[in-house]
């Protein structure tokens, strides 16, 4: 597939700083970076292939510098032509080597007519993406553009190779504007009609993970075309005379994922990211952009029907409360981390024995490892006599594996499922296991609902037919509300009955959001976290991704300084969130800190 087309489907991962990777093997800066794409290949070579190793779909030429004016001051201008060729060549050769698709992307910065803001021509530029072009990018990507004029010279000068792809990345500041002033407004409005259109707008270099985080929010609602993303690895320090970059993989990897859930297509690295940067930041966004199976694709076998699902309402007692408008109460409790299961039963005992309609059992959140949800719901629903909502995560099983669990679900009784694509191990302690996917939320629903008709992911019948309640989840605080919204009607089309918020602390956000549902069928809970401390709103406001603290809960948590006052103050938030909220939704669902039934019921009840 073509560069143009992947772009729009799914989210790839660019490579890292190229000049940053030769300044770490001793080569002195005065030296013409580019050039070394003649004098000394392997170098060049050996950080194509390391980024590929960790885990780049993009690889941008070493060719930043490598237009007639940036040569011209290193007596190199006659060597151009040379020197363009050999970079596509040894990305290349880096490329096909891989096992999965990789595209080369040819660099070229800013000419010193972009640096000075005179005159008109592209002809400098044109030189060098005509001999790119020729050389066989996949695409031209313009990077560190100073100025929206830049970027016209750049887009003029894609007349010499019209269809080739190409994308116009910014240098964007802290102050969220150029260099010379302009706004991400002015910087990404679009190009007139007669020019050669990008693929993709661009933020790149002069700001870290967090900046360029406030600038991509400002862009994304601008813009039409997908998003590319690169930040610096923080602001430079200079060390012993070198210029070092302190911003660590793991930082640029929470950023990717703050990139990845706004909605940007691409993700890399600028100035001072290596590829342990590259490596961090794949781990963390492929599991979640990959391409899922559709199975509204597999045809039924011959003599197989769909039959008529079970109404929501039969599905369970859950279900059927729902189904009559009546007020829900369920409760989170984690299974443990070993086997025994005793204290989670009779914690779940107590909750039904005070009226709480069902429990909540969670699927290895935050990719950690406990014992089976499955096996912990069917006991909690044999032994308390209470249902269960079991999470059911698309991370760990494939597609067999998963409907097989599922199955295991119906025998055991197991009737409410909410479905989670699920954290990538790398949030979790085992950064080493692998994350499957095969498939997202959406796709286990259409799954879901074709076992309630009796047709396996096969096309085979099951006899006899499931009867799940199908649930998702939603995140009313998005930061990419259009997309949530695009989801949770996907959810809806792919048989989805009921929802549960994430932890609410911004009662008008979930208002909004249900106020741009409009008539959604689905039922839907509103989750609840009574907040155990100033520390633990401290944690989930910046470790809990989903989930947004306001201020003014902060404020209201850090004004008691007594564990017990701020236990107390969780517990009042969480009664007037829910009091607020109670007339638009059909229940809640409360997640209390360390499974404290005591917390729980002081929220549910009366």
């Amino acid at each position: 597939m073509t560069f143009a087309t992947v772009i729009q489907e799914r989210t790839l991962i660019f490579d890292g700083a190229m000049g940053t990777e030769i300044y770490r093997r001793n080569i002195l800066t005065n030296q013409c970076f580019d050039e070394l794409c003649l004098s000394q290949p392997k170098v060049i070579e050996e950080i194509h292939q390391a980024y590929v190793t960790a885990g780049a779909d993009v690889l941008t030429t070493n060719t930043y510098g490598a237009n007639r004016p940036a040569l011209e001051r290193f007596g190199l201008a006659e060597h151009l032509e040379a020197i363009n060729r050999a970079a596509v060549t040894l990305a290349r050769s880096v490329a096909e080597k891989s096992e999965q698709p990789v595209y080369v992307a040819g660099s070229v910065g800013p000419t010193a007519q972009d640096g000075a803001h005179n005159g008109d021509s592209a002809g400098p530029l044109e030189e060098q993406v005509r001999v790119l072009a020729d050389a066989g990018v996949d695409l031209i990507i313009f990077e560190t553009l100073p100025t929206r004029r830049a970027a016209e010279r750049a887009a003029a000068a894609m007349q010499c190779a019209p269809t080739l792809p190409y994308i116009l990345s910014f240098a964007v500041y802290p102050d969220n504007e150029s260099r010379v002033g302009e706004p991400v407004a002015a910087l990404l409005a679009p190009l007139p009609d007669c020019a050669i259109q990008p693929v993709a707008w661009g933020l790149n270099c002069a700001s870290g993970p967090d900046a360029l985080l406030t600038a991509a929010e400002g862009a994304m609602p601008l813009i039409r075309l997908p998003l590319i993303v690169q930040p610096n690895a923080g602001i430079p320090r200079e060390v012993g005379g070198r210029q070092i970059y302190l911003c660590s993989p793991d930082y640029l990897g929470v950023y990717a994922k703050r990139y990845l859930k706004l909605g940007v297509r691409g993700i890399g690295g600028c100035c001072g990211t290596t590829p342990d940067h590259i490596r961090e930041i794949a781990q963390r966004v492929k599991p979640l952009s990959k391409k899922h199976v559709d199975i509204s694709t597999i045809e039924l076998a011959p003599d197989v029907d769909l039959q008529p699902a079970t109404p929501f309402g039969e599905k369970s007692r859950f279900a059927s409360r729902l189904a009559r408008n009546l007020w829900v109460t369920s409760v989170e409790l984690l299974p443990p981390r070993g086997y025994d299961l005793s204290d989670t039963i009779a914690r779940a005992r107590r909750l039904y024995t005070h009226g709480v309609d069902a429990i909540n059992i969670p699927d290895g959140p935050r990719a950690s490892s406990r014992i089976s949800p499955l096996v912990t719901s069917a006991m909690i629903q044999r032994e308390a006599q209470i249902e269960v909502i079991l999470h059911f995560c698309c991370r760990d099983r494939n597609l067999i594996g998963m409907q097989a669990d599922l199955l295991a679900c119906a025998a055991s009784g197991l009737r409410n499922i909410l479905f989670v694509t699920g954290d990538p191990p790398k949030l979790g302690n085992y950064p080493f296991a692998s994350g499957v996917f095969d498939m997202d939320s959406i796709g286990l629903c259409r799954v879901q609902q074709r076992l309630n008709q009796g047709v396996d992911l096969g096309g085979q019948r099951i006899d006899p037919q499931t009867h799940a309640a199908i649930g998702v989840g939603a995140d009313p605080t998005a930061l990419d509300q259009e997309r949530e919204l695009r989801r949770f009607a996907e959810k809806v089309e792919a048989g989805a009955e009921f929802v549960i918020t994430q932890p609410m602390f911004d009662a008008d956000a979930l208002l909004h959001f249900l106020d741009k549902l409009q008539a959604s069928p689905v039922k839907i809970l509103a989750g609840i976290w009574p907040l155990a401390s100033f520390r633990n709103a401290l944690f989930l406001r910046n470790e809990v991704p989903g989930v947004t603290v306001p201020d003014t809960i902060m404020a209201r948590m850090e004004s008691v300084s007594s564990k017990e006052d701020q236990r107390r103050v969780g517990i009042e938030i969480a009664r007037e969130i829910t009091e607020q909220v109670r007339d638009r939704v059909q229940g809640i669902q409360v997640s209390p800190p360390v499974g404290n039934v005591e917390t729980a019921l002081a929220v549910v009840e009366p």
